[in-house]
């Protein structure tokens, strides 16, 4: 399992703070293909070829096909 370093970096403040968190290439993969999916969505979505409730539908699937890691605080959509 590779490890995987995120960054927060508080508004206001010039310290950084590390955690590093363990993620498998699945995760990783799945991650990278939700992003691709919501791009090509969302440019769907801009260019008038799909409603903006298409989008949110096309959305949720894409959450339940990709699992995408930090779906769980993502927004929720109807």
């Amino acid at each position: 399992m590779e490890e995987t370093t995120v960054t927060r970096v508080d508004e206001g403040t010039k310290i950084k703070q590390t955690r590093k968190i363990q993620m498998p290439q699945e995760q990783l993969i799945a991650d990278c293909h939700y992003q691709m999916a919501q791009k090509m969505s969302r440019a769907l979505l801009e260019n008038g070829l799909i409603s903006r409730d298409e989008f949110h539908r096309i959305t949720v699937k894409n959450r339940e096909s990709f699992k995408p890691y930090l779906s769980e605080i993502m927004p929720e959509l109807s």
